[in-house]
């Protein structure tokens, strides 16, 4: 008892002297994210990313020698609910930034929150196109990948494993959604595929077989889905148990099949394909240490959506940095065309429509694990510029 007390101490003593003292007050990032409901295990990710940067960024110095503190609020994949969250953190909390929003109707609600407010936002999860699109805003910016990112690089490898194949999409009902079915189906269609129908269910569907007599009689080749979160679960394992899987390649968004749902998956995800911003495969030094640092502190493998929200912290500390400043006005410029080094390697801010610019990769799930099967670089995925508002 008395050596264990002495040993906790000397390491109390030791942390003490290590851990700097921060003398100015802090910068505050709000983040709004799913803590609870079916988007649950995405907003968990994103809380470990962004955690574990900050931790780093803390433990050397901080940002201009201000500490980072991350104040969390729910926002139940519910863009009213995310709106009343985001004002609280600017109104009451005064924070000087903002992400965590992790469905596209919450991120383009709050970045018109975050407009009113004159301040900066950005999303590490949303992929919805139209967020810096035809509904960019000058105070949104996305670190993560967008639909038609990820499409890109999905809808290519697709027609070479099944050439003019009939591929029948099933997406959830909303925003987010409908885009990235739009967004594939345009893509591939383009490639040769040939639509065979489509279906969008609510949000958190609990019973999937409603839709199969139409799976069955579209008898397509590929199944394309963007579902997420616990909704993936349902929908997986249902068309395993009425046995729709059988020479039906099953591919998706990137919040499809992730880390946090595979295991609850199980067997109905062999195969799953998807385009990804990210992987843990990444031969890389610097994933291999992230990877490492993630599994160490959170017991778990990282996904693209604790990547991207570890970037984040990175891309904001070195805009701050380059700003010299947390205004938003020249924080936002220093955004603008900013290149940051993040687990994936680098990345780009395209100024243009504040959209950034990485490589693509194409996994398949094989044994219970995601392999990476192909790839494309960041300027053949990223598409034009097509915001208009600034």
């Amino acid at each position: 008892m008395i050596r264990t007390t002495l040993i906790l101490s000397s390491l109390c003593a030791t942390t003490a002297l290590t851990a700097p003292a921060f003398a100015a007050d802090p910068i505050k990032i709000g983040v709004v994210t799913p803590l609870s409901g079916t988007y649950t295990p995405i907003g968990q990710q994103v809380r470990w990313g962004l955690e574990l940067a900050a931790s780093e960024v803390n433990a050397a110095g901080g940002i201009m020698g201000r500490p980072v503190q991350l104040i969390f609020e729910d926002e139940e994949a519910n863009p009213s609910v995310a709106v009343q969250k985001a004002e609280k953190l600017f109104d009451v909390q005064k924070v000087d930034f903002l992400t965590g929003t992790v469905n596209s109707g919450s991120t383009l609600a709050v970045g018109q929150t975050a407009e009113r407010a004159g301040k900066l936002i950005a999303t590490t999860v949303s992929f919805a196109d139209s967020i810096t699109t035809d509904k960019c805003s000058p105070n949104v910016f996305r670190v993560n990948a967008r639909a038609g990112q990820q499409s890109t690089a999905l809808a290519a490898w697709v027609i070479k494993q099944k050439p003019k194949a009939k591929v029948y999409f099933l997406g959830p009902d909303y925003e987010m959604g409908r885009s990235t079915v739009a967004t594939f189906k345009k893509t591939v269609e383009a490639l040769g595929a040939v639509p065979a129908g489509e279906v969008f269910a609510p949000l958190d569907s609990k019973d999937f077989t409603q839709y199969f007599g139409q799976l069955r009689q579209a008898r397509p080749e590929v199944l394309y889905t963007s579902v997420a979160g616990n909704d993936t679960v349902r929908l997986l394992t249902q068309m395993q148990d009425f046995g729709l899987l059988k020479d039906l390649l099953v591919v998706g968004a990137s919040g499809t099949v992730t880390s946090q749902n595979i295991a609850a998956i199980g067997g109905a995800a062999e195969g799953f394909g998807t385009g990804v911003g990210y992987s843990t495969q990444i031969d890389t030094l610097e994933n291999k240490t992230f990877v490492a640092a993630f599994k160490a502190a959170n017991k778990s493998d990282p996904d693209l959506y604790g990547a991207d929200s570890y970037g984040l912290i990175y891309f904001y500390k070195a805009a701050v940095e380059k700003a010299k400043s947390t205004d938003t006005d020249k924080v936002r410029e220093a955004m603008r065309g900013l290149e940051w080094n993040t687990p994936q390697g680098k990345k780009t801010m395209r100024a243009g429509d504040h959209q950034a610019i990485q490589p693509m990769y194409v996994v398949r799930v094989n044994g219970g694990q995601f392999k990476i099967v192909g790839n494309v670089s960041g300027e053949e995925a990223i598409g034009p510029d097509e915001c208009k508002r600034f």
